[in-house]
């Protein structure tokens, strides 16, 4: 990208932090607004500037991206009266990066092309490591021509960047991301419970497996964090409770069944209920660790 350009965000948490910067890093010119200022003052530092509002951020910027928490607060930060709607201009594209719902992003996208705005739906996969290496999964939905234009962002942000189809493609293609998550981290977390109730050494067998047709991403980067007892987020147990039902009532849409994905979305509400929300998604051990009355693994 030649020239720097106008940009705004929105949502500075454990991953858009790390997003964010990185259009700073390319001398980009960032507005920033995020409910907690505090969250945002290592970018404002960096020399981003502050907003109010959503509104008040995106006027003017030829592009604005959303990385919050949950299904409403996506749609507060752009169908408000102080949201990104009401103050963008006419030519700009919203990009929203959060995990929500793929019918949400359908709306959000007919009333932006009301005013004459382009929407894209693009949530990521990658978690904390992905956003702050830019090696992030980017599965994107919206109309082509709104795509190509901010396509250079994302090359900012990713490695792996794929335009799924029309608006809501993207949020579909992180459902089935979710989907396949949450049987991996199940598998990792009771091959772990039963490597230690068989007596074995915990870093020895994960060496063994790790090189093998069990091989993955949430083994590699995960299971050695549940070894150590670090339970901090790269992506929460509360998100991903919401990611699962979110698929879930998609299945209901569809006239689908998924039964091992109802199993583990009802086994990280277990989670939730023993207060391990805002852990990371591997914290799913600990639920399966109470199940057992089994202690932490060691090494």
């Amino acid at each position: 990208m030649s020239e720097p350009q106008k940009l705004a965000w929105i949502g500075t948490g454990v991953m858009g932090a790390s997003m964010c910067g990185h259009l700073l890093d390319a001398g980009h010119d960032v507005t920033l607004y995020t409910r907690t200022r505090a969250k945002a003052q290592p970018l404002l530092d960096r020399g981003a500037h502050w907003a109010a509002t959503p509104r008040e951020a995106a006027a003017g910027a030829a592009v604005v991206f959303t990385m919050v928490g949950m299904p409403d607060d996506v749609r507060q930060v752009y169908l408000a009266d102080d949201g990104i709607l009401a103050g963008a201009t006419s030519g700009a594209v919203v990009v929203d990066m959060t995990s929500t719902s793929p019918t949400l992003a359908v709306e959000i996208d007919r009333i932006a092309r009301t005013k004459g705005i382009g929407a894209v739906d693009a949530p990521v996969s990658g978690g904390d490591v992905g956003a702050r290496n830019a090696t992030l999964s980017i599965m994107v939905g919206g109309d082509t021509a709104a795509v190509d234009r901010v396509r250079p962002f994302f090359e900012l942000m990713g490695k792996t960047i794929v335009h799924q189809g029309p608006a809501g493609a993207g949020q579909h293609a992180k459902l089935c991301n979710q989907i396949v998550i949450a049987g991996t981290m199940i598998g990792v977390c009771e091959s772990l419970l039963y490597g230690k109730r068989a007596g074995l050494d915990l870093e020895t067998m994960l060496q063994s497996i790790s090189g093998g047709a069990a091989a993955c991403w949430t083994l590699t980067n995960l299971a050695p964090r549940v070894l150590a007892g670090n339970f901090d987020p790269g992506f929460f147990v509360d998100h991903f409770v919401k990611d699962m039902g979110i698929a879930l009532e998609e299945c209901r849409r569809m006239g689908l069944k998924l039964p091992g994905l109802t199993m583990v979305h009802g086994l990280y509400q277990q989670t939730q209920q023993l207060g391990h929300g805002r852990k990371g998604t591997h914290a799913l051990y600990l639920a399966l660790e109470a199940l057992n009355g089994d202690a932490r693994p060691r090494a």
